[in-house]
């Protein structure tokens, strides 16, 4: 098995359980704004708890998307500026991005949103009693996910190797 064949392996199951746990997120979410839909206009009486746990779903499955989309280089960029270039200065500026990206990764998702998630251990939701701390360990979550992305997008900046999971996606 060639490093290129691993490499899209890992890209492959990354990428599923990304969109697996978002799915399932998004599929929860439903289930929950349904609940509250019925207890409120059916019941009467609103579940209060649904519109908090939603509200920690929501802000779980971006952070999970914003990973996949990394991993398949799906993000919005403004390619205006990328296209006037020559194609070695396009090769830097791109390899440039994704360390940045890299960079922000984990000094701002894995450094910081733990120090975060730490330091909010002991403040508890006001609905549901959990601790902040939890919800925001997706931040360090969702940046080792970046990480490994970020990284595959780099070895394959500099080898010119593309993945077989892009090649057919556009």
């Amino acid at each position: 098995m060639t490093t290129h064949d691993r490499l899209n392996r890992v890209r492959r199951v990354l990428g599923r359980v990304l969109a697996g746990f978002a799915g399932g997120l998004l599929v929860v979410m439903t289930a929950l704004v349904l609940y509250q839909v019925f207890t409120r206009y059916v019941l009467g009486e609103p579940a209060a708890f649904t519109e908090e746990l939603v509200r920690y779903a929501l802000i779980w499955t971006s952070m999970i998307s914003a990973a996949y989309a990394f991993l398949h280089r799906k993000h919005m960029a403004l390619l205006f500026v990328r296209d006037r270039l020559s194609p070695s200065a396009q090769k830097a500026l791109i390899v440039g991005t994704d360390v940045l990206v890299l960079v922000f990764a984990v000094v701002v998702l894995i450094v910081g949103g733990t120090m975060l998630a730490l330091s909010a251990a002991t403040n508890y939701s006001a609905l549901l009693g959990v601790s902040r701390g939890l919800v925001y360990t997706i931040g360090p979550i969702a940046g080792v996910a970046i990480v490994f992305a970020q990284v595959l997008n780099i070895w394959e900046d500099l080898t010119g190797e593309v993945p077989a999971e892009t090649e057919r996606t556009d």
